[in-house]
């Protein structure tokens, strides 16, 4: 039997223990390191099944999905084969990249209701808003109208049994007298239906700390995207932990976030191997921040 000062001490040491890393809490919960597959966009349009494996091979357990066509699928793989193989890896994908600029300019439904039933096929929590047409949001005018039709889109999300959300780039920062693009989308978009998946880089670029950003909307950022920035060129980017952006510090705020599922990206400018580099990245998130 243990005896409660063993107890007392056992269960002080713990608790020290998360005072000095607060991120321990987010990891008992969240294993999973995931991968968005834009990353590896120059492979990956000509060698699905060997661009998974090695995501696989390289400790990744979950992918965010891009470039779905209704009459191509992924690159020539239909959803259900898609599925299969990220299945065959041990993969899965909680969140996908499908287009959304017809559905919000001339309120065509069909590519949308496409995106969830693909969605639905890969067993994914999520369809996120990836990026918009400069003509939809050149005023505030133009990104209320965005998120009307992002409400009016994760309603039938719902319907269909997934979740919604919206992904940044820079552009969404840009003053409009006040107010931003991001701060209509916070503040006019449900709640209840619709979560955000921040993109680190893109926020800090444009000026903003996410744990500024997390303390004003806590919860709502129930995705990431984990991108860092090179230290000497802030339009380029790098493997994580190599960059400028603290993630140390921004992994200890993941609660109050909300985060459920981040996915490393390499996106912007980027020269070194993505296939080696994804690797890299791995070990450090792997290593430093879970």
């Amino acid at each position: 039997m243990i005896k409660r000062r063993d107890f007392i001490i056992n269960s002080g040491l713990a608790l020290g223990a998360l005072a000095i890393a607060p991120s321990l809490a987010f990891t008992s919960k969240q294993k999973n390191i995931g991968i968005q597959l834009y990353t590896l966009r120059a492979a990956f349009s000509n060698d699905v099944k060997g661009v998974l494996e090695h995501v696989a091979k390289s400790g990744y357990k979950e992918v965010e999905t891009y470039g779905y066509s209704s009459d191509k699928g992924f690159f020539g793989t239909s959803a259900k084969d898609f599925k299969k193989i990220l299945a065959d890896n041990g993969l899965k994908a909680p969140s996908g990249h499908y287009d959304f600029n017809s559905f919000i300019k001339d309120n065509n439904a069909d590519f949308l209701k496409a995106s969830i039933e693909c969605a639905n096929q890969l067993g994914s929590e999520y369809i996120t808003v990836p990026y918009l047409d400069e003509k939809l949001r050149s005023d505030l005018d133009g990104f209320k109208r965005i998120a009307q039709k992002v409400n009016e889109a994760a309603v039938l999300c719902k319907q269909s049994g997934l979740k919604l959300a919206y992904h940044n780039h820079d552009f969404e920062f840009k003053k409009f007298g006040n107010q931003t693009g991001y701060d209509i989308l916070l503040q006019e978009t449900d709640k209840k239906l619709v979560d955000f998946e921040l993109d680190i880089y893109w926020a800090v670029r444009s000026g903003n700390d996410p744990l500024q950003m997390f303390k004003a909307n806590p919860g709502r950022f129930t995705m990431w995207h984990v991108k860092d920035m090179d230290k000497s060129k802030a339009e380029w980017n790098t493997e994580i932990g190599e960059g400028s952006i603290n993630f140390k510090t921004i992994f200890t705020e993941a609660k109050l976030s909300g985060m459920q599922h981040f996915f490393v990206e390499q996106e912007t400018n980027y020269s070194p191997n993505p296939a080696d580099s994804i690797k890299t990245s791995f070990e450090y998130v792997s290593k430093h921040l879970l």
